[in-house]
């Protein structure tokens, strides 16, 4: 097994500070994708803007664009996302690439081709216009390798010290075949979830420049685009009910929220869930756990048991998909929550995180 070692003498601290519920003012854990991101968009931003959309807390919005009769008005899928990641540039990636795939993944989630992206650009003072021209050939050649166009932007520039050298927010706009319904509320008890490779890569890579942590081998992020994947299962298993990104949070999350909008169960299976030899042993070095660890290159997939098998042949025959395996299923009991059978057969409860494991990591 590689062993990852330590530049420093001391461990990173893991985990900011876990706030109550009830909370006065913002915390680093609001950003985690776990309780307290839940409890901020139900509690806040579903009461100032909710509506049927928004409401399905999907990772994209799929709506029509009503320029004609229904039946023949388009069905557009719409997203957007903010990427702070620090360092800007770590193995396997950068924040341009990650701002790109980010943006494209969220798309595919819900069965669309990704077709136009937008980008704001929040830039520090002092920041490098070296580092800035190497994102931007990044994020030109991430459009590329995702087959989406760049057509629209905005600049600011806030003053030295205020803004981590850059934020990137981006905004996707793709297309859903007619037909096509994909929806983490759509789960039913027998289903099989599959995750389509090792998890806690990107997290664990970013974390090793960050903490000075070295491997025998190394470890890239997993940051990708899914889209070519996506149509590969779809056109392999068109009954597939749900795919969902697990990038904050982790797998661990995307299941939880999955389990809370389908009303159901689900219970996880340790044995079969992939992780790497080099970041199993980071995550026990540094006490995480790998169920929470961001990814940026992987997706679960929610499939009736009759057609796991179909799936899974189509999955690792795609270069992203050649890990992918089947780590749990839907259960009728415990509705809204998930469970995991350990390694030496003991169960445990699988929930959201209270705070953050990994502070800006995507």
């Amino acid at each position: 097994m590689s062993t990852p070692r330590l530049n420093s003498n001391d461990a990173p601290a893991a985990a900011c500070p876990l706030p109550n519920s009830r909370y006065e003012e913002i915390t680093l854990g609001h950003g985690g994708g776990g309780k307290l991101t839940a409890d901020l968009i139900q509690r806040l931003f579903l009461p100032a803007f909710g509506n049927d959309v928004l409401n399905a807390l999907e990772d994209q919005a799929v709506v029509r664009l009503n320029a004609g009769p229904e039946a023949t008005s388009p069905r557009v899928a719409f997203t957007t996302d903010s990427f702070v990641v620090r360092p800007l540039f770590f193995p396997g990636g950068d924040i341009g690439r990650l701002a790109v795939f980010g943006t494209v993944n969220d798309l595919a989630m819900g069965g669309a081709r990704p077709l136009f992206l937008s980008a704001a650009f929040i830039l520090e003072e002092g920041l490098p216009i070296d580092d800035l021209r190497r994102i931007a050939a990044s994020m030109r050649a991430a459009c590329d390798e995702a087959g989406v166009t760049l057509v629209s932007g905005d600049t600011k520039v806030v003053d030295r010290g205020k803004g981590d050298q850059v934020f990137i927010t981006t905004s996707g706009l793709g297309v859903v075949p007619e037909g096509r319904s994909l929806s983490i509320r759509a789960a039913r008890p027998g289903d099989r979830v599959v995750v389509s490779g090792t998890i806690g890569d990107h997290g664990v890579a970013v974390m090793s420049v960050r903490e000075g942590i070295e491997f025998e081998t190394v470890l890239e992020s997993d940051c990708a685009p899914l889209t070519d994947l996506v149509r590969v299962m779809l056109d392999a298993c068109p009954s597939v009910r749900a795919l969902r990104d697990p990038t904050r949070g982790g797998l661990a999350s995307a299941v939880n929220e999955l389990a809370e909008a389908s009303r159901v169960g689900v219970k996880l299976d340790e044995g079969s869930i992939p992780v790497r030899r080099e970041v199993r042993g980071a995550c026990e070095l540094l006490g995480l756990d790998p169920l929470y660890v961001a990814n940026e290159g992987k997706l679960i997939a929610v499939v009736p048991p009759e057609d796991v098998a179909r799936l899974l042949d189509a999955m690792r025959a795609h270069p992203l998909g050649r890990d992918a395996a089947v780590v749990g299923r839907v259960v009728h009991e415990h509705a809204g929550m998930v469970t995991m059978t350990s390694r030496v057969g003991g169960e445990r409860i699988v929930s959201l995180l209270s705070g953050e494991q990994l502070p800006r990591i995507c």
